[in-house]
């Protein structure tokens, strides 16, 4: 009996080996390699971020909201000496989000920065979003919303409703900060 379980724990233990080596890198393996890494900031933003005690959603608002788990950014501060180093690594994540498994929603310039909206899942279902921002000016950001079968139609109108909720801006300060 104990020799079959060290079997099965062994099969395992090699199979998530081989998958695990996988040489293309993953969003979440960017975010995990760039911590520590001049320039650059991670932040996990708590869903309490925004609070809508005294706001009126809908249902469809409520659920979308309730559905989101975590936030998690990453930011890479430009300045006049590391032109190349962030054009660098605003390509890898470019190529990162170029994998089929990234559905794109759009794209959108809003004040001198390009935004592009992705999500991985479904047509229906999304295990996340992610939202990746550049300037010229000042750098570029990425944000992933982690969730638990998120509807993109009802996080797009949630998204819309966010005027509605009270953000507590010291919560977001180290992302802002950072920028500046």
């Amino acid at each position: 009996m104990y020799a079959s379980i060290k079997k099965v724990l062994f099969s395992l233990l090699a199979i998530s080996m081989l998958v695990s080596c996988s040489n293309k890198e993953t969003l979440q393996t960017y975010f995990v390699d760039k911590q520590e890494v001049a320039n650059f900031t991670t932040v996990d933003i708590p869903t309490s971020v925004v609070s809508f005690e005294n706001a009126n959603l809908t249902e469809e608002e409520k659920e979308a909201y309730n559905t989101i788990k975590k936030l998690n950014f990453i930011g890479f501060k430009l300045d006049e000496t590391n032109t190349t180093t962030y054009e660098t690594e605003k390509a890898k994540v470019a190529s990162i989000l170029k994998d089929e498994k990234y559905i794109d929603l759009g794209d959108f310039n809003m004040f001198g920065s390009k935004l592009e909206l992705k999500y991985v899942g479904e047509d229906d279902v999304a295990d996340e979003f992610i939202i990746f921002g550049s300037s010229k000016e000042y750098g570029f950001g990425v944000l992933r919303v982690l969730g638990d079968k998120m509807s993109p139609a009802k996080l797009v109108k949630f998204a819309e409703s966010m005027n509605k909720g009270k953000v507590d801006t010291k919560q977001l300060q180290a992302i802002t900060d950072f920028f500046k």
